[in-house]
């Protein structure tokens, strides 16, 4: 290769770091010796313990959504049969069941064969849930509301796992059920949260039956285009009667469905 050929020191430099721009996967870090430099290892340490933490937190309603979340949507919670984080991490078949209190609660609390329900459910990252879902709430009951449909009463699922949807499905008979659950927290982020989505699921269903938008935060799907995703894929589920692999989310114009306007504009 000639001197010609070679890239300076600058243009070197400008090229790893517009590489490095584009994903926050860990490349060209450099080493001091066999190890990693400091400033590297340290950042490990810390997005290590920040999903560390998004597992083991514990959802406190008021304290994490604050009150006036609470108040504009009326959120309660119920929990599933786990008793503790550490028997829900351990027993991940407790957190598909709800508690016997809870099955006598939800009827009670909420209205039953509406067209979409929303559960919370703290799944594995409530850092997750705690950033994304107030980003999510008014656009979905917005596309809700401009489709004609019966929008369920919110309510959280402490110790939840995917499969609560069965159960849910049986208690209040919706017709599509969105469950907002923490994601597992990788190094990347611990703030990414999934949008599981079934049709009139009912006991025996398992995730061929069921629909999936992932990956919401902020340099992911972002949680306006994933509102309008969500809204989009549940009307396909009712046009179709069924969820799960025989249902493909529609693509619009070559790409994703293009985000909604903030919510302030859409009063």
């Amino acid at each position: 290769m000639t001197d010609l050929a070679k890239p300076d020191s600058s243009d070197l430099s400008e090229l790893l770091q517009a590489v490095q721009a584009r994903t926050p996967a860990r490349i060209f870090t450099g080493r001091a010796g066999p190890a990693y430099r400091t400033a590297t290892q340290l950042a490990l340490r810390q997005d290590h313990a920040a999903a560390f933490d998004a597992v083991q937190a514990e959802l406190d309603l008021l304290r994490d959504f604050g009150q006036p979340f609470v108040e504009r949507w009326g959120v309660f919670e119920v929990t599933t049969c786990a008793g503790s984080k550490a028997e829900y991490l351990l027993r991940p078949d407790l957190g598909r069941r709800l508690s016997d209190a809870s099955r006598t609660e939800l009827p009670r609390r909420c209205p039953t064969g509406i067209d979409l329900q929303i559960v919370i459910g703290d799944g594995l990252s409530v850092a997750a849930v705690i950033t994304q879902v107030p980003l999510l709430m008014e656009a979905l009951q917005h596309g809700a509301q401009e489709r004609g449909w019966r929008f369920g009463q919110p309510f959280v699922i402490r110790y939840c796992r995917v499969g609560i949807l069965n159960d849910l499905g049986e208690l209040l008979n919706p017709a599509v059920v969105v469950l907002l659950i923490g994601e597992r927290p990788g190094l990347a982020t611990a703030e990414s949260l999934s949008a599981y989505m079934a049709y009139r699921p009912r006991a025996g269903h398992t995730d061929a039956e069921r629909n999936l938008i992932s990956n919401i935060h902020a340099r992911g799907v972002t949680p306006a285009a994933a509102a309008v995703r969500i809204v989009r894929l549940a009307e396909r589920l009712m046009r179709s009667q069924m969820s799960g692999v025989a249902v493909k989310e529609e693509v619009i114009g070559g790409e994703e469905s293009p985000e909604l306007p903030p919510a302030d504009s859409q009063q």
